[in-house]
């Protein structure tokens, strides 16, 4: 029986909790073992999931490095704020560290550039977590594309709104923020909670690194009285030349399930990603509806370092997303909406903008951004040119 692989975990508060539960889960199959977390305040043992605690409580220390050192992790996983994570990956390389990376991988193109470059010099293996992209749906869905099942493939879209409360803005220094003490941080809702619905349009168009984007517009706009952008929409154009729109809020009056569209002649596919859920409708063909399995990739990364299998989410397979994340840094500061359109919802003590649930899914189903679709506050798109 093949020894569990130890593990570091970074970042274990907050969207960190997913993956301590996940570590556990995995510990339980005798797949890992969790040697050791780093957090600038220790964990307290109500905290630590069962099985966890006791004489087998993981080691805990606010020193990533010398963490690394003293448990001998082999793989760690980086759940950080974003602009952590390339210094706390590089210091794992170094170590001879594998990693699992949480999205999005760096604030920058050239903190990526510098995250992969070092990575790879170090000769390490690194795993973007973009958990959709572990789905079975995403290969199934480029194999429906290849065969024609929806005809001619004319484009792709995304469509996210969901919800979140004005104290979401204030559960971290960095949250919300595009910059902080001078440091580029980028946390808006298509480069950080909806990142997914950008980085899973990508991968269904097969434009997954940086050189397969040639163009990106972007409308960045707010309801939140914060730095980044709540309400924003894009489109990128790829190398093939399709083109992928994905229009997302936080600030939704019914909260839904976020999906991604292929538009076909013939057809079209939908992907309720977060569910592994898909919907094929073509013509001539009543509707089929199937739910896919998924693989973990801390579970993947593991496959891969003792079996050889395929990594899912490698950094190269993230440069066009980092290629969004670089055009959305560079724009100029999202727009503020007019106070007339949106409104607080006091029980729930959060921003809504009425109307924005159909304008995020008529982006998504017509491949318009919201100027294109009139809405009265939308400002018209800033183009950037995409240079590799």
């Amino acid at each position: 029986m093949s020894t569990a692989v130890p593990v570091v975990l970074a970042g274990a508060r907050g969207h960190g909790r997913w993956h301590l539960d996940n570590i556990r889960r995995l510990q339980d199959k005798g797949i890992v073992r969790l040697a050791g977390i780093c957090e600038l305040t220790p964990l307290t043992g109500d905290e630590l999931p069962e099985g966890l605690r006791g004489s087998g409580a993981p080691e805990q220390s606010a020193d990533f490095g010398a963490l690394l050192d003293s448990t001998g992790a082999e793989i760690a996983v980086i759940c950080t704020p974003i602009p952590t994570h390339t210094d706390l990956a590089l210091t794992a390389a170094r170590r001879g560290v594998h990693l699992l990376l949480e999205k999005p991988p760096a604030p920058s193109y050239a903190e990526f550039r510098r995250m992969a470059d070092g990575v790879a010099a170090a000769g390490v293996v690194c795993q973007i977590g973009f958990q959709s992209l572990g789905s079975h749906a995403v290969p199934a869905i480029r194999e429906l594309m290849a065969e024609g099942a929806i005809g001619e493939v004319a484009g792709i879209g995304g469509a996210g709104a969901w919800a979140r409360a004005e104290s979401y803005y204030r559960r971290a220094p960095w949250a919300g923020r595009r910059r902080l003490n001078g440091v580029d941080v980028v946390d808006g809702v298509l480069t950080n909670p909806l990142a997914h619905a950008v980085a899973t349009a990508l991968a269904l168009d097969d434009s997954t690194r940086a050189e397969d984007v040639t163009d990106i517009e972007t409308e960045l706009l707010r309801a939140n009285d914060i730095e980044s952008d709540d309400t924003s929409c894009l489109r990128v154009t790829t190398a093939r030349g399709r083109q992928i729109v994905v229009a997302v809020t936080l600030c939704a009056e019914q909260p839904d399930e976020p999906y991604v569209l292929v538009h076909g002649d013939r057809g079209r596919i939908t992907f309720w990603y977060k569910q592994d859920r898909v919907l094929l409708q073509r013509s001539g063909h009543g509707p089929q509806e199937h739910e896919y399995g998924r693989t973990d990739l801390l579970e993947n990364l593991v496959a891969h370092l003792t079996g050889g299998v395929e990594l899912l989410v490698t950094p190269d397979s993230t440069g066009a997303f980092m290629k969004v994340v670089e055009a959305i840094r560079l724009a100029p500061d999202p727009a503020p909406l007019p106070e007339e359109a949106w409104r607080l919802l006091p029980d729930e003590q959060r921003r809504v903008v009425p109307g924005i649930d159909g304008l995020v899914a008529a982006a998504a189903d017509t491949l318009a951004l919201y100027s294109e679709l009139g809405a009265p506050w939308a400002l018209p798109a800033r183009t950037k040119e995409v240079s590799t």
